[in-house]
């Protein structure tokens, strides 16, 4: 049996694998985080106590449709420089009312259970209320009510759906909160 010659190792050809290794890689990276997923970065402590300052997740719009519950990352509609994220309290045609001396939020009439909340929403904002959602739009607020600029505010208002950059759906930073979010 004839032993296999080895080939003599050639610098260029292992440059050169490298480099296809690389772009393909590279090409990956570029349509995961263009067509499937991106990361967001929070900003500030409007998403207490779920989420805080600097904490990083991945967000997908892939054939996603807001649901109630949802924490979505949206551009400003004014050109403002950041993006939000804030969790979905209502979607099209829902009527969110709030009752500032309990604090209590409903929507359609039925008080949510908001365990995720830091305290009673007591802020009321610019807008009249109950308010309808119309076509299109969703209602959005801080998991921190009390110090979160959202749809209370007619600087955010109800948010357009073609706006929302995407859902949470994996946290990446701080390393100990790793994983799905629910």
């Amino acid at each position: 049996m004839a032993k296999k010659e080895k080939k003599p190792f050639s610098l260029k050809k292992e440059i050169m694998e490298w480099m296809e290794t690389l772009v393909w890689a590279t090409v990956a990276v570029i349509l995961i985080f263009t067509f499937v997923a991106r990361t967001a970065v929070v900003s500030g402590s409007s998403m207490l106590p779920t989420y805080h300052d600097a904490d990083r997740m991945l967000i997908s719009d892939l054939a996603y449709s807001p649901k109630q519950g949802d924490i979505v990352v949206f551009a400003e509609k004014y050109g403002g420089e950041e993006n939000l994220i804030k969790r979905v309290i209502a979607t099209e045609g829902q009527t969110v009312d709030i009752n500032f001396e309990t604090g209590e939020v409903s929507v359609d009439g039925v008080v949510l259970d908001e365990p995720y909340i830091y305290e009673q929403t007591k802020e009321e904002g610019n807008i009249e209320y109950p308010a309808t959602v119309p076509e299109g739009h969703v209602f959005v607020m801080g998991d921190n009510r009390n110090n979160s600029r959202d749809s209370r505010f007619q600087s955010i208002g109800m948010v357009d759906e073609r706006l929302i950059l995407g859902r949470a759906w994996w946290q990446i930073f701080p390393l100990d909160k790793l994983g799905f979010i629910g």
